[in-house]
């Protein structure tokens, strides 16, 4: 016999549950379902900064959407770091571009937290609502039973809902389940990450080098005892990040200090490093009746500018909206009517973003001379127009545009009925 639900969200990642607090209170059987087990709490990480390796560079509108959700409020102090400026500069050439958040009259660009506070955070925001939390439950096959979805788990439970939300992540299994259809490259490099601890300090920066291999990413982390860190995203070919995974510490130190300009003096000592395939996807239609696919199981981009959850969080934002106004209306909230509403308003947005990251990708790892000079006079073309900076980076933060109720600051937002 199968349990019943008004919805069930598949993923219990960032996302999943971002959208699972953003509908507790809108009378609806709510499962938020996960293949691997739902810890109540996210220990420290047994390394030697004590920072996970995965951490996200949240958005002014990402921070707005967990502040309507109480999830902000609920991270523990000092885990968020704002940052004031961010530094980008080009390895093969002069060009340079700096934002700053006192140009924009911002209090800060942004913030880089660890991933597990985010999701403790989420977690504790649906603990004692109407949101049943289902770990260590697979799914196996997802079957079509009239004007609801049947989930099959691994368990032996079913469990059905006439709406499934797919936040399942990259390799999602929901949509393969779904035979929802992706459009998909490989980007030929690999991310390396780690927690490293820097000669100086960061100076509350965010400090991005363009090499010919591809981008480095300095990000900034609150500082321990004296001691400086940064979390590093560094993007090889293949073969070269076989040759920097096999370095041992001290020798890697000294390679990526020698990428990063030693800006921030000798790189002291570094956590294990992790290895990241970059792959582009993008679903070719986010929705089918009774059912919708919202981060990256819709969407996956390359780790450039820090957007994938980003993008992630403003489907949350989108969808919440939809279905609440639906729901208001009286309409049925899996008819494919209204969930095309959530995919007209992000799928544009979402291309537009990947496109812009792929130009960007492909503009920085391209050796002809004309283009080198090219990237190089447009970055301080534009380091030298602040209005056009200004309006680039307010893009970036989520800032403008038609935003979605959760996506705007709690302070200015009127009512929402959320």
């Amino acid at each position: 016999m199968a349990s019943d639900y008004d919805l069930i969200i598949v993923g219990a990642g960032m996302v999943g549950s971002a959208l699972a607090s953003a509908l507790q209170d809108a009378r609806l059987r709510v499962a938020l379902l996960d293949a691997q087990a739902l810890p109540s709490d996210f220990p420290e990480p047994a390394v030697a900064s004590g920072f996970d390796a995965r951490v996200s560079a949240l958005s002014a509108a990402s921070e707005h959407l967990l502040r309507h959700l109480g999830a902000w409020q609920r991270l523990p102090a000092d885990t968020a770091f704002a940052y004031q400026q961010m530094q980008v500069w080009d390895a093969e050439g002069t060009g340079h571009i700096g934002f700053t958040a006192a140009a924009l009259n911002e209090p800060r660009l942004g913030h880089i937290i660890e991933n597990r506070h985010i999701q403790q955070a989420l977690q504790a925001s649906i603990d004692n609502t109407r949101v049943s939390l289902l770990g260590g439950r697979k799914v196996i096959t997802l079957v079509r039973e009239d004007d609801a979805w049947r989930l099959n788990l691994e368990t032996g439970e079913s469990l059905r809902a006439p709406l499934i939300i797919a936040a399942d992540g990259a390799r999602s299994r929901l949509r393969d389940l779904a035979g929802m259809a992706t459009r998909e490259w490989d980007y030929l490099h690999h991310a390396l990450v780690t927690t490293v601890e820097t000669t100086e300090a960061h100076q509350a920066t965010a400090w991005q080098r363009f090499l010919p291999s591809g981008p480095l990413a300095f990000l900034p982390l609150p500082s321990r005892g004296g001691r400086h860190y940064c979390s590093i995203v560094w993007s090889l070919l293949p073969d070269a990040a076989d040759a920097v995974m096999a370095m041992d510490d001290a020798a890697f130190c000294r390679a990526l200090g020698d990428a990063f300009e030693q800006r921030l003096g000798p790189v002291l000592s570094a956590d294990p490093r992790q290895r990241i395939a970059l792959r582009q996807r993008h679903a070719k239609t986010y929705v089918m009746p009774g059912l919708a696919l919202i981060g990256d199981a819709a969407h996956s981009i390359h780790p450039l500018a820090g957007q994938g959850v980003n993008l992630g969080f403003l489907d949350v934002a989108v969808l919440a909206d939809v279905l609440m106004q639906a729901g208001r209306r009286g309409e049925a909230l899996s008819g494919l009517a209204v969930l095309r509403r959530y995919e007209r308003q992000r799928m544009g947005s979402n291309l537009a973003m990947m496109a812009a990251m792929e130009g960007f990708q492909r503009l920085f790892h391209a050796d002809a001379l004309p283009l080198r000079w090219l990237r190089n006079a447009g970055m301080n073309l534009v380091d030298q127009h602040s209005q056009v900076k200004a309006r680039l980076m307010r893009q970036a933060m989520g800032l403008q545009g038609d935003l979605p109720p959760l996506a705007r600051d709690p302070a200015l937002s009127v009512a929402s009925g959320y």
